[in-house]
């Protein structure tokens, strides 16, 4: 009996972390500044901070359980060593996938929203046509895909500094201007409060690199310490760019522009700012890939454990990946893409994810509870996911009622 063939492990610490800021640094950041500066005024850093810190907490969840069990569809397995269940693994699994896709379907009607604002191309024909491209490249090999993914990660980036760098001076002004933006009273307080409640959905994106694992070298050490890495960076980045707006824009002329950091960059540079947004088109698009790339590798990893058919997990023997799989995240892709909208795309995507950083959180303190502690990896403390499942259970309540109110 020939030998089955196994996903190929060509990731490094350095593809991490370019895959996690590429999932992770994306097209929220491009639209989430002005509404932040909208809710939370000169508040809005702070309402940053807070929301990556709150993050922080299910990030090191899923750092830990990275490195306890590293196989892809790690949501799914963690659930069942948490919980014991086959059938609650499979609908974690399953909401993974559909969290994926649904994402991945989302930003594709916000890439052609963009497109249309350059060129003519019909609504179906333009998704058709990016569909097609983006599965090409997950199913090419998870090399290139993650090569191609960091390259656009990196011109992303490459705007945001590009915006810092112009906003260098205003920088200067922050030792005299501080106290506008530190909390005085329980208004500001609460301020802080609802901002981050909307910021931390610009922090989501950590969780789908666990979905990779079994294509990382030295998976134990590095998924853990990448997703560490992503989280920091997305935050150094994230703050500078809310520190340069509120300093150089009062709060509610920057929640009136619905492209702020194109105004930012008009604002500090003076010149025109299509290549900011050229840029955020690359963000969008390249978040569309990387969500197909990891509802693949959830379907093949449900697959290899048994909770889903085997042809899901049968792996190319030249791409050395999902094919099948691929296939049926981009089919899945395809169909959200042409019969949602926007929206109600987003609020779903929101609303699956937030469930499953409950689910994990709680699934990582049982396992706490009734598994010895492994050695020589990262060990969080255990109060760590209970607060992690308190504030991922309570934004589901809070988008649900939001829903129905």
């Amino acid at each position: 009996m020939p030998e089955k063939i196994t996903l190929k492990r060509s990731l490094g610490l350095p593809h991490m972390v370019l895959y996690g800021l590429g999932t992770t640094i994306g097209a929220g950041i491009y639209a989430l500044v002005g509404e932040l500066a909208g809710i939370s005024g000169y508040m809005a850093p702070a309402a940053f901070l807070l929301a990556s810190l709150m993050a922080g907490l299910t990030a090191m969840s899923f750092a830990e359980l990275s490195a306890r069990f590293p196989r892809a569809a790690g949501a799914s397995l963690y659930v069942m060593q948490g919980f014991g269940s086959h059938k609650l693994a499979t609908v974690t699994g399953l909401l993974v996938f559909f969290g994926g896709v649904v994402s991945s379907a989302a930003l594709i009607n916000a890439f052609i929203g963009y497109l249309q604002q350059f060129i003519e191309v019909q609504r179906i024909i333009g998704i058709s046509i990016v569909v097609l491209i983006i599965g090409a490249l997950a199913a090419w090999g998870i090399a290139q895909s993650v090569f191609i993914a960091g390259l656009i990660t990196l011109i992303e980036i490459g705007g945001l500094v590009l915006i810092i760098f112009n906003a260098a001076p205003v920088y200067l002004e922050l030792p005299s201007r501080l106290p506008e933006l530190l909390p005085t009273g329980s208004t500001h307080w609460f301020a802080i409060y609802t901002g981050a409640l909307l910021a931390f959905y610009a922090f989501i994106g950590f969780e789908d690199m666990v979905d990779v694992a079994e294509e990382i070298r030295d998976v134990k050490h590095n998924l853990p310490r990448a997703i560490i890495i992503t989280l920091g960076i997305t935050t150094f980045i994230y703050m500078l760019i809310m520190l340069a707006a509120i300093l150089a824009m009062p709060p509610e002329e920057l929640q009136k522009e619905k492209a702020p950091l194109l105004a930012l960059y008009q604002h500090f540079s003076g010149s025109d700012s299509m290549i900011i947004g050229v840029i955020g088109m690359f963000a969008i698009i390249n978040g569309s890939l990387i969500q197909t790339i990891m509802a693949s590798r959830v379907l093949y990893g449900l697959s290899s454990r048994g909770h889903l058919h085997q042809a899901f997990s049968r792996v190319h023997n030249v791409t050395r990946t999902p094919v099948i799989a691929t296939v049926a995240a981009i089919t899945a892709v395809f169909s959200f893409a042409v019969i949602g909208e926007l929206a109600v795309l987003a609020e779903a995507t929101s609303i699956i994810i937030l469930t499953i950083f409950s689910m994990i959180n709680l699934a990582l303190w049982r396992i706490k509870k009734i598994r010895p502690t492994p050695e020589d990896i990262l060990i969080i403390p255990h109060w760590l996911p209970i607060a992690g499942f308190f504030i991922s259970a309570g934004f589901v309540i809070s988008q649900i009622r939001h829903l129905f109110i």
